[in-house]
């Protein structure tokens, strides 16, 4: 799926509405409802320390931060393990403090990791995203753990999500230095687009079952154009590209990028006409 954000407009799409698996693209809607939580809530994710659960050692994997049940780290440095670095085990020690507090100031005593995984539930139904369902918050195939996606979906989350400046800080970071039980970590973009020019983020994910996924956002400068009025308007510029079981995912992705620019600009010129709002716009509610 390759999609100008501010007009929905759509200039690519193939197989876009068919389910998949989608690995750690998971970790997009994870990290939202995480930034959002702490927006709602007024807590400072640098100072908010979550433990990690017991429940991590059932993941299995990899554990580049040798994370351990009941060591500390504060959500921030969880939420750059997760977008940046794709850690699982980070991710769920984020959905597993959020969902306490939810539990907490709803009086409820639901498992916290699934309190969180309802909230990603509701962000989908919200936006539309009728083809998804997650199961948990790093996208691992687990047994009845095995969540779906489609392109057009993953787009529709990719758009909201980078409309949400601290999510947007988050993952276009090319690099993180964190600090967990007094070692530091380098944690490096797994994305290798991110720090070319107007490239900012969003997400790698892959898992046998899924393949190779990655989504894709890049900004170039608005369109400035005289009005009716005299007056100049300023016509804001975004392409998100989302690819899911593609070998050549960063190659690929350029070439779409590219294409998908061209387009644009050959729309915008001709008058930005939509004939079919149904095929041609991919909606993403404002709120």
């Amino acid at each position: 799926m390759v999609v100008e954000a501010h007009s929905g407009k759509i200039f690519a799409a193939q197989n876009s509405t068919v389910k998949r698996p989608v690995a750690s693209l998971t970790k997009i809607c994870t990290g939202v409802i995480a930034t959002d939580w702490a927006l709602a809530t007024k807590q400072d994710l640098k100072k908010v320390m979550a433990t990690v659960p017991d429940s991590v050692t059932r993941l299995g994997g990899a554990n580049p931060l040798n994370l351990q049940p009941g060591q500390q780290i504060s959500l921030s440095d969880a939420l750059y393990a997760a977008l940046l670095g794709s850690d699982n085990i980070a991710a769920m020690t984020v959905a597993d403090h959020i969902g306490r507090d939810i539990n907490n100031r709803r009086g409820k005593n639901d498992d916290p990791v699934w309190a969180f995984v309802k909230e990603m539930h509701e962000l989908c139904r919200v936006l539309g995203m009728r083809n998804t369902r997650f199961l948990n918050p790093h996208g691992l195939e687990l047994p009845k753990q095995q969540g779906f996606s489609t392109a057009a979906d993953m787009a529709k989350l990719a758009i909201y999500a980078m409309r949400r400046p601290a999510f947007a800080f988050f993952v276009r970071q090319k690099s993180r230095t964190i600090s967990v039980a007094g070692r530091s970590y380098v944690i490096n973009n797994t994305n290798q687009l991110v720090g070319e020019q107007g490239i900012l983020g969003i997400k790698t994910g892959q898992t046998a079952p899924a393949g190779p996924c990655l989504a894709t956002s890049m900004d170039k400068d608005p369109v400035i154009r005289a009005k009716v009025d005299g007056t100049k308007g300023a016509t804001p510029r975004r392409m998100v590209v989302v690819l899911l079981n593609s070998p050549d995912r960063f190659e690929r992705t350029r070439s779409l990028l590219q294409t998908g620019w061209s387009q644009y600009d050959n729309w915008l010129d001709a008058g930005a006409l939509v004939q079919d709002r149904n095929r041609e716009i991919l909606p993403v509610p404002k709120f």
